[in-house]
């Protein structure tokens, strides 16, 4: 199965990248089944119903949320009655919506996407993500009762990723970490069969500060103090994630790809 998973998207530059480029790239690479994580996708905080019908409309198969899950109004009942929405399991108990799910693929293939919040150097003090997500993947057995499984780790800290990475090596298809905006080059496959990778970067303006426009950020750095709102960049976006090829009977990672499409950096594919 040929997997797309893509970083944070960031406002209206971001929106616009995926729309104009996921349909060619699901075209061009085959895929089976896309993930995009949404969360800043509406001015960069949080997402809206309506955009979140965008990316699907896109070629988004789900879209994952985050700590920002919320922050739209409107995604509080949208994530109830839109089954392609996944907040993190170990948001809290009283959250709308669902942490993980199982999702059709081409050809009948079932592939289980979950999302965690970390803990280490997040706002607030969310629940166990490792304990969250041992319950998931022990009812949805990789290989047996799922041909993929996706796990999107939403937090600061490389160390609690890669410690989330090992955590499900085996039990899982892909782990890959979201939430900093950055991508990070440490695309592998783990000694038990599962991708990986610290951070898939974002879906925005890299000419930025982790896709805001630059004035604001830099103002707060130097001064301390704030003296306007941060707005999304508004350039050219840099689709940013990763693609991974797994195989249909165990669901293991057989190839895992960094993907940058468009924008400033570095172009990257399979």
């Amino acid at each position: 199965m040929k997997l797309l998973f893509l970083g944070d998207v960031m406002g209206r530059a971001g929106r616009a990248g995926v729309a104009e480029r996921l349909p060619k790239l699901r075209a061009d690479w085959g895929l089976d089944f896309v993930v995009v994580n949404g969360e800043n996708a509406s001015q960069g905080a949080g997402l809206t119903a309506e955009h979140a019908r965008l990316l699907l409309q896109a070629g988004a198969d789900v879209i994952t949320l985050g700590d920002h899950a919320f922050d739209q109004k409107d995604m509080l009942q949208f994530a109830e009655t839109e089954s392609r929405i996944i907040r993190p399991l170990n948001f809290s108990k009283v959250a709308p919506g669902k942490g993980a799910r199982v999702y059709e693929a081409t050809q009948g293939r079932k592939v289980l996407v979950a999302q965690v919040l970390g803990q280490v150097f997040m706002k607030r003090p969310f629940d166990d993500p490792f304990s969250a997500i041992e319950t998931v993947l022990k009812t949805h057995r990789l290989g047996a009762a799922v041909q993929a499984a996706i796990i999107d780790v939403h937090c600061e800290a490389t160390s609690e990723k890669m410690a989330m990475g090992h955590w499900c090596d085996g039990q899982a298809s892909l782990v890959v970490g979201t939430h900093t905006h950055v991508p990070t080059a440490d695309h592998m496959i783990l000694p038990g069969g599962t991708a990986y990778l610290s951070d898939a970067g974002m879906c925005g303006d890299y000419n930025s500060v982790i896709g805001m426009e630059k004035l604001e950020p830099l103002r707060r750095f130097i001064t301390g103090m704030a003296s306007g709102r941060f707005e999304p960049a508004g350039g050219e976006a840099t689709l940013s994630g990763v693609y991974v090829e797994a195989d249909d009977r165990t669901g293991k990672a057989t190839r895992i790809r960094a993907v940058r499409q468009g924008g400033r950096l570095e172009q990257a594919g399979p």
